[in-house]
């Protein structure tokens, strides 16, 4: 996938409902681990998403690496693993912790599913993105984050920019 370790912007959406604040700090913690630089969106406070529960946290958080897509997911889900968050519960359902690797570059792959369908779907992952990587293009149709953002229905989906912050 990465063949020549050549260093690519990766994003990450990361996203939680259950002890939010606690389980986001933490995915930051263990993202500082593995990358040097990270940067954030702000964090947006949504309604769930397809069910009954509590409100998420969500945001973006954008590195640079040369490490292969497929060692970030394994990485990405063992941290979610060490917040207790228990794989396959369901897509719709209140969670600890969920990160997925949404941009690695440009590259555009089924089977990693990158990039993710959720950047169109969902505003708690486009609204965070179009903050932090206004200028970026989606590789498969085009058209740059914020012009997705704008085009965004977002009577669908409610989100709230919080003032919470990561240490």
């Amino acid at each position: 996938m990465n063949s020549t370790n050549k260093p690519v912007d990766v994003f990450f959406s990361i996203g939680s409902n259950i002890n939010p604040e606690k389980n986001i700090q933490f995915a930051s913690d263990q993202l500082k681990k593995t990358f040097i630089h990270l940067e954030y969106s702000s964090i947006y406070k949504t309604a769930a998403v397809g069910f009954k529960g509590d409100y998420f946290l969500n945001l973006v958080v954008k590195t640079v690496t040369a490490i292969s897509p497929e060692i970030i997911i394994k990485k990405l889900r063992k941290i979610e693993a060490d917040t207790g968050r228990e794989v396959g519960t369901g897509q719709f359902s209140s969670r600890t912790l969920d990160i997925d690797m949404i941009l690695y570059g440009d590259l555009v792959d089924e089977l990693i599913r990158v990039p993710r369908d959720d950047i169109n779907l969902y505003a708690f992952v486009i609204e965070p993105l179009a903050e932090i990587y206004p200028k970026g293009i989606h590789p498969i149709s085009g058209s740059q984050y914020s012009t997705l953002w704008e085009q965004f229905d977002k009577k669908l989906q409610q989100t709230e920019r919080i003032s919470l912050q990561l240490t």
